[in-house]
């Protein structure tokens, strides 16, 4: 299945336009490499995603085409979620 399309079916990003966006900036990364939104995800991926401040780990556990939102939590795994420090905050 496509990055973008787990993404979204996932529910880890709302949109899937915002998640080709986001992967096509560079700011997902598959098993170490980078990823594009083409990308195809497999059972056993670890996917590092970095929001704003925050790079969230997780591991794909199912790939479904559809799901509803009590089902989505079923498909990955959080391994870490880490709080990245603003650098400007760090200059005041």
């Amino acid at each position: 299945m496509r990055l973008d399309k787990f993404l979204k079916v996932s529910r880890i990003i709302k949109r899937r336009s915002v998640a080709k966006e986001v992967a096509d900036k560079g700011r997902i990364s598959i098993n170490g490499r980078p990823a594009k939104s083409g990308t195809d995800v497999k059972i056993g991926d670890e996917l590092l995603i970095a929001f704003g401040s925050k790079d969230l780990t997780i591991r794909v556990d199912d790939i479904k085409e559809t799901t509803r939102k009590d089902e989505a939590d079923d498909m990955f795994t959080v391994i870490s979620e880490n709080y990245r420090e603003d650098k400007e905050k760090d200059n005041l």
